[in-house]
């Protein structure tokens, strides 16, 4: 039997999974209960029989066209991009079993019916006891970090490390300076050091989620795009409220509540000055340091329609004058520098913002590291009390802002 026949009776065989799995949802009968339950185990093991078999099976199509891949067709010659040492041995490299269709298939199943991970299945990360989480399939995991860089803009510009937590990392404070020496003064030896340490920790992000939003979901693909836009707009909007707000303790460490950033950065101008040019110059755009004028200007939805876009010079003239193009939308802009405007909980509007509230940032995000493996696990449980099961996604991540030199906040003044 080849390889492709043993994989369409595996089809089958989670076919018939499925259609049990239903059948078990609505069965009151405890014999019938039973039945379908052995039924289940058997196929359970007669899958995982017929996947080892049919992984024991080269596939000599995939093999021949992988190593056309890396060859380029040409015995001997290795094209960019071969970047791994499988590739460059034309040696396939192993399957990422985590992406498979079968693994998609029993994970669906563990979230909707509680149905165990077959052993082979499970990450060794995850599963130390026997009741230990599934780990999310790779295909809803690179879903989910892709979305988050398309619909999240702060998160979208942070800089993204995977670095062990707990380990510090140096950041030199000392720049040497050049003299100028006789033959009887010479200069003094500069020794650099590190005065400063950054280290990230290991902080839990975890996100809920009710059987009941799932429960009519029978397809991987239909399963997959139901949980993936929940987890998304979650964690998304979480991460980025704490970018700029984080405690730095049980959360992420935000930039205004970092207190490396300097108080000759954080600069408040009063509600006349607020709407003059000329004074946005010199106190704000003049106090930016060269080497950090990369940055773009983060504010409250309202901030920059409400007051930025309708600024005047002193000769009258509108400095967002060029913010319309013909034939494009807006163009957000202010003093050159990209805006970005960003959601009321994240920073506030100016006219709901408060005295001394913070109104805008400028900021280079390329700054900010998020620390994390970018790996989740799920677990779910049944809550008695509600009478429902509970899904919940766990991420362990960390942030924290590298160069605090390059920041500079603008209050609301009286």
């Amino acid at each position: 039997m080849n390889k492709k026949k043993l994989l369409e009776i595996i089809a089958k065989k989670n076919e018939r999974k499925i259609t049990l799995g239903k059948q078990a949802d609505t069965c009151e009968d405890v014999t019938q209960l039973r039945a379908i339950s052995t039924e289940l185990e058997t196929l359970n093991e007669e899958i995982r029989s017929l996947q080892e078999l049919a992984d024991s099976i080269p596939d000599e199509n995939h093999q021949e066209e992988r190593t056309a891949a890396v060859t380029g067709g040409v015995p001997g010659v290795v094209v960019a991009g071969a970047n791994s040492q499988e590739q460059r041995d034309g040696i396939a490299a192993p399957e990422n079993r985590f992406a498979s269709t079968e693994y998609r298939q029993a994970f669906m199943e563990y979230v909707l019916r509680g149905t165990p991970i077959a052993a082979e299945y499970r990450d060794d990360t995850f599963t130390a006891v026997a009741d230990a989480a599934a780990v999310i399939p790779t295909t809803i995991m690179t879903e989910i970090i892709k979305e988050m860089k398309v619909r999240g803009q702060i998160f979208a510009r942070c800089r993204k490390t995977n670095i062990p937590g707990g380990v510090r990392y140096p950041i030199l404070s000392l720049k040497p300076t050049a003299y100028r020496i006789t033959e009887a003064a010479p200069s003094d030896r500069q020794k650099i050091q590190a005065n400063t340490y950054i280290s990230f920790g290991y902080l839990g992000m975890e996100c809920k989620i009710a059987t009941g939003i799932l429960t009519s979901v029978v397809t991987i693909a239909a399963f997959e795009a139901e949980i993936v836009p929940l987890i998304v707009e979650a964690m998304t909007t979480r991460n980025e409220y704490e970018v700029f707000n984080g405690n730095g303790t049980t959360e992420m460490m935000g930039i205004l509540t970092d207190t490396r950033v300097a108080a000759g950065q954080k600069i408040t101008l009063s509600s006349a000055e607020f709407m003059e040019w000329d004074t946005w110059k010199k106190k704000v755009f003049a106090k930016v340091p060269l080497a950090h004028r990369n940055y773009a200007i983060y504010m409250g939805a309202g901030t920059f329609d409400g007051y930025i876009d309708g600024m005047v010079d002193a000769n009258g003239q509108p400095i967002g004058r060029t913010n319309f193009g013909i034939a494009s939308d807006p163009i957000y802009r202010f003093g050159g520098k990209e805006v970005i405007e960003v959601e009321e909980d994240v920073i506030a509007s100016y006219d709901n913002a408060s005295t001394g509230d913070v109104v805008a940032v400028f900021v280079d995000l390329g700054d900010y590291a998020i620390n994390s493996n970018m790996q989740m696990a799920m677990y779910r449980w049944f809550d008695h009390d509600t009478n429902q099961w509970v899904d919940k996604a766990l991420l362990i991540n960390d942030g924290k802002l590298l160069d605090a030199a390059g920041v500079l906040i603008v209050k609301k003044g009286a």
